[in-house]
């Protein structure tokens, strides 16, 4: 499972939806004051393992030129985590959107 929204409750649903040795990886970045409230027992109990993923945790020389082939190729399709497309002068627009929930992504077109 992956949470790409980065809200404790999107990470909870997918903390109890995976399989019970499943991977549950946050990658969506919460804002700093963000907690997430789950019951260490049941993370004992369900097994499997919770990880963060900062930026993808990739290496831009080797992962980019994949990720764009498997766009190119329809297998990545990215376009489904963009809400919308903005001009430049509505990015804090687009930031309070974020902060409230409304866009998932919003893309600047130049």
């Amino acid at each position: 499972m992956i949470d790409a929204v980065g809200r404790p409750e999107t990470y909870q649903q997918a903390f109890y939806a995976r399989d019970l040795a499943g991977t549950v990886v946050l990658v969506g970045v919460p804002p700093p004051e963000t907690t997430l409230d789950l019951p260490l027992l049941d993370v004992f109990g369900r097994g499997g393992s919770l990880k963060s993923s900062w930026y993808g945790d990739c290496l831009p020389s080797r992962d980019f030129p994949m990720l764009i082939d498997l766009f190119l190729r329809d297998r990545l399709p990215l376009d489904r985590f963009v809400s919308e497309t903005i001009a430049l002068d509505q990015v804090e627009e687009a930031f309070a959107k974020m902060r409230h929930g409304e866009v998932l992504r919003s893309v600047v077109l130049l």
